[in-house]
């Protein structure tokens, strides 16, 4: 008898503990996006963006380039010299078309890389938040889809962050 009123006093206390837990809500990419950080590392991100796209169109021009003087020249080369030049032009060839594929994941390396430290500040800022204001679990918006009512804790990390929200349009009436 006394072992299950021991368990039914620790069942009461596991439900009346879970009762009081805050769960809160918050759109991380939507609070990485809000960061001062975030624009200067999209305008990085772009020009690296710019720059890969640069280098694969001089690639191609390239391969223009020396597939026209082949063509023009092709018939004073000697055949081993064709082969020689053909071989070259299939090899370039083959590297401008690999070059997209290279380019989009070289892109997506160094937006990772770019956008970690931003993640890491965002998450420390969500986890003080958490603690400060009581909440047991903060999810994120955008992988719940069904969830228990809870805060959005949004406001409350951009003011941990020290973002302040850009004042919004007043709305048009019909």
């Amino acid at each position: 008898m006394k072992k299950l009123f021991v368990v039914a006093a620790m069942a009461l206390s596991i439900l009346g503990a879970s009762a009081q837990s805050k769960i809160g809500y918050i759109s991380t990419d939507e609070l990485i996006g809000a960061m001062p950080e975030a624009q200067k590392t999209d305008a990085e991100l772009k020009e690296y963006q710019t720059s890969l796209a640069q280098q694969g169109q001089d690639m191609m021009k390239e391969l223009n380039d020396k597939d026209s003087l082949f063509v023009r020249d092709s018939l004073k080369l000697s055949p081993s010299m064709k082969e020689i030049k053909r071989n070259e032009l299939i090899a370039l060839y083959q590297r401008a078309q690999n070059w997209n594929q290279q380019a989009q994941e070289m892109y997506q390396q160094e937006a990772q890389k770019k956008i970690a430290p931003l993640r890491t500040k965002a998450l420390d800022a969500i986890k003080a938040v958490a603690k400060e204001s009581g909440y047991s679990y903060i999810l994120d918006v955008n992988s719940v889809i069904v969830g228990p009512p809870g805060d959005d804790v949004l406001a409350l990390v951009k003011k941990k962050l020290g973002i302040k929200d850009a004042p919004m349009a007043p709305a048009k009436k019909p």
